[in-house]
């Protein structure tokens, strides 16, 4: 098999695998990608675009919650947008939508740093969102939580925090369910909101980094192959691997392959 196909299918494998966890799919793919040959920045927008593959995997997995949420937008009313079963389809759109904003916003200065710093630098600075992210989970582990409705408040910061995690070496889920742990949520729906919110993410975030890069050097075959990948073994994982993060404090792995990484990319230097 052709060496691009092969490294498609290895993307494909880690993002399908990495994107359920609460570490960075996106950085850790780029630490890979950089490592095999691409350009940082070729990398950096690849990762994104792989996680076409696993909203496709959560769209699927949460179908049956996709259509009620769906279901409930005739009846919503804006004076009842947090009240009962119209919360969770206002904390959606609302975390949605300040999370674009926020995106766009850390894309731009990403695409400008990625633009400024060598290969190397730019998987030290992965490293270091690694360790950051890690060190964030070990913050929120263990806090006491309960189930309720989500309120605005809870959306903006969701939102943010996701907005933020377009940064590779930042985990979307980790800052996502780490905001909601701190915001007094139970693990269970911590997790819930979380996979549901990475769905449009994962749209605007794949379209951002195509609209502007493009595939580069990847051929349409390499990235139907890495997409179709990611979305069957993102399927086939995700409810193990969702008990899995139940029982590792993974806030560790991050610490771990935050330190790997900046060790790498300081050799490359």
């Amino acid at each position: 098999m052709d060496r691009s196909l092969l490294v498609a299918l290895l993307a494909g494998v880690l993002q399908g695998i990495f994107e359920w966890l609460p570490i960075s799919s996106e950085g850790n793919l780029t630490v890979v990608l950089t490592a095999l040959g691409r350009p940082a920045e070729a990398a950096v927008a690849f990762s994104l675009f792989l996680h076409l593959g696993t909203a496709g995997s959560a769209s699927v997995y949460y179908r049956e919650e996709v259509a009620e949420l769906l279901g409930r937008l005739p009846d919503w009313r804006p004076k009842r947008a947090f009240v009962g079963e119209q919360a969770p389809v206002t904390f959606l759109a609302v975390g949605t939508l300040v999370s674009g904003l926020v995106g766009i916003a850390a894309y731009a200065t990403l695409d400008e740093v990625v633009n400024e710093l060598t290969g190397g630098t730019v998987v030290v600075l992965v490293g270091v969102l690694l360790v950051v992210t890690g060190l964030f989970q070990k913050f929120t582990a263990g806090r006491a939580s309960t189930e309720r409705d989500p309120d605005l408040l809870d959306a903006v910061l969701v939102g943010a925090a996701q907005g933020v995690a377009i940064l590779p070496g930042v985990s979307r889920s980790g800052m996502t369910t780490g905001t909601l742990l701190l915001r007094g949520y139970d693990g269970s729906s911590a997790f819930r909101f979380s996979f549901l919110l990475s769905i449009p993410a994962a749209l605007g975030g794949a379209a951002i980094a195509y609209v502007d890069t493009g595939l580069g050097e990847v051929t349409p075959t390499a990235a139907a192959i890495a997409l179709l990948t990611a979305f069957l073994v993102g399927y086939a994982t995700i409810d193990a691997l969702l008990r899995v993060v139940e029982r590792v404090p993974f806030w560790l792995v991050c610490l771990g392959l935050g330190a790997v990484a900046m060790l790498g990319g300081a050799l490359v230097l």
